[in-house]
């Protein structure tokens, strides 16, 4: 009788359940713009859109910090959209949950509510590769917010953002790899994937990559301005 092989770590592993572990702290995150926005508006936020949402994580996070909160993702990835409402979502309280809404739609033409906080973290818009499209994207935001509301990005940078490497990072069962695969220096493309590395050496290769743009920080300023910010 054959025996069945059984699967490696990297066979039953979830991606997106990596990634939620490895990159984002969505508590850390909220705390963040909830104290940030206090601190600069006097109020209280109730209302956040996370823009290139993913599970939608963050979303979800910011609902359970309160009842009066509200809560939208915007993707483009249907498939993403339903694992942050089978993960995510339900396992909110019931009253939590329905104060998330999940849109699959593109950032750059989706028409919703006025929001408090606008979130494109972890370089989510770093997708727009043309000063253009970054400008409208950010018109598009700064349209999005109420009179007195708030867009928060991310961006990282420094030397090394523009070598090619590899970073590892150990946790409980696997390592995690982000991977600068290529970077050109005339355009500023940059290509990078995450990699995912397990006890019994088996590997979830370019679980996710990315083909971005790398922004520094005076071409962010600079394209904000002239959105309006």
């Amino acid at each position: 009788m054959a025996v069945r092989k059984r699967p490696t770590l990297a066979e039953s592993s979830d991606r997106h359940a990596l990634y939620e572990a490895s990159v984002q702290c969505a508590e850390t995150e909220i705390d963040f713009v909830d104290e940030t926005f206090h601190r600069l508006r006097g109020r209280r936020a109730r209302s956040l859109r996370e823009d290139f949402c993913g599970t939608a994580k963050v979303a979800c996070e910011w609902v359970r910090r309160g009842r009066g909160r509200t809560a939208i993702g915007v993707d483009r990835d249907p498939a993403v959209l339903a694992w942050g409402r089978r993960h995510n979502v339900a396992a909110l309280p019931r009253g939590a949950a329905r104060r998330v809404a999940l849109v699959e739609g593109d950032v750059l033409t989706v028409r919703l509510p006025p929001v408090d906080l606008v979130l494109a973290m972890n370089f989510s818009y770093w997708v727009f590769k043309e000063r253009g499209r970054l400008r409208r994207y950010f018109r598009r935001a700064h349209a999005a917010l109420a009179p007195d509301g708030i867009l928060y990005l991310d961006a990282y940078g420094g030397y090394e953002a523009f070598k090619v490497l590899k970073e590892r990072t150990p946790y409980r069962g696997y390592t995690y790899v982000w991977h600068q695969a290529a970077y050109d220096p005339i355009s500023g493309d940059t290509l990078c994937h995450i990699d995912f590395k397990f006890e019994d050496g088996s590997r979830l290769q370019r679980a996710f990559s990315y083909d971005w743009r790398l922004w520094t920080l005076p071409e962010l300023r600079e394209v904000l301005v002239e959105a309006g910010f």
